[in-house]
């Protein structure tokens, strides 16, 4: 029986939705943090760029979830930005591979975070699986680093699952905030490019089913069952919000003078399918986006 979740990146918006839910469903949550002693939750020390961790940390956690790494939307992508990005996923997961390997008593699952970003920029109309082939840009060869990086604990005997994530749907961080910031909502590049989402609380269910049920391992698509454009996403939220939308898109060129690279990520987009989690067995609560947006601005 698992009782004690041991969470790396509590802090972030998955990881505080994720601790309340766990904590709601009688687990106890401990942190990884750089500063265990500031956090609101039971925390442990580590530091990826030194390589170390407190271990009782580790011998605590009947099972890990592995959601920390630098915000690939946050900052410009400076060659050190970049860096960091994928430094943040790849040496935080080696600094807790190298210390559950000398464990007697082993966790019983390491369920970790990973991108939606792994197969490319843009696939157009094709609808993709955990199957089809990754792209050739940054983030794709960080997605597929990242996920080295993970599946090296099932050479310790660990059940491991990715859960490779799409746009999260949330008021409180994440896209949608980001979206509905300007006075007037409008598309972004032609506005057709496909954008793969999922409800946080979608989310949150589907880490707590990674966790709990045994026979999930290997890496699933975290997003719901439509996909829309960007142009259509960008629409019905700002309906949701009340807010006015002009169906005059963002060019490209401008979003290219603003985010360098990072641009791409917003330009471009995949139909990603979900059917390998519901093939599983998790049911979705948002499965449509009218669904999800309902509930997100309900009055």
């Amino acid at each position: 029986m698992m009782k004690n979740i041991l969470i790396s990146g509590g802090s972030g918006l998955i990881g505080q939705a994720l601790t309340k839910t766990l904590e709601a469903n009688g687990y106890a949550v401990a942190w990884l943090s750089r500063t265990p002693e500031k956090q609101p939750q039971k925390s442990f020390a580590w530091d990826i760029k030194k390589q170390s961790l407190d271990t009782k940390s580790l011998k605590w956690a009947d099972a890990i979830i592995h959601l920390a790494g630098a915000g690939v939307a946050e900052k410009r992508w400076t060659p050190a930005r970049k860096k960091l990005i994928l430094e943040s996923r790849t040496q935080s997961s080696k600094l807790l591979f190298d210390q559950v390997r000398l464990l007697e008593n082993k966790p019983q699952a390491f369920i970790s975070a990973s991108g939606a970003n792994y197969y490319g920029l843009d696939n157009g109309e094709e609808w993709l699986n955990e199957q089809s082939r990754k792209g050739d840009d940054f983030l794709s060869m960080v997605v597929d680093e990242w996920e080295k990086s993970i599946f090296t604990f099932e050479s310790l005997g660990i059940r491991t699952a990715a859960l490779r994530t799409g746009v999260v749907l949330s008021k409180d961080g994440g896209a949608l905030p980001q979206m509905l910031q300007p006075p007037v909502a409008a598309p972004l590049g032609n506005g057709n490019q496909y954008m793969s989402w999922i409800h946080l609380q979608d989310l949150v269910q589907m880490y707590m089913y990674a966790l709990e049920a045994s026979h999930i391992s290997g890496s699933y698509n975290a997003v719901a069952p439509q996909p829309v454009t960007n142009r259509v996403l960008t629409q019905k939220a700002a309906a949701a919000k009340g807010k006015p939308f002009i169906n005059i898109p963002v060019p490209d060129f401008l979003l290219k003078l603003m985010l360098g690279e990072m641009a791409g990520m917003i330009l471009g987009g995949n139909k990603i399918s979900c059917d390998k989690i519901i093939s599983g067995g998790y049911q979705f609560k948002y499965a449509t986006l009218a669904h999800a947006l309902e509930d997100l601005f309900k009055k």
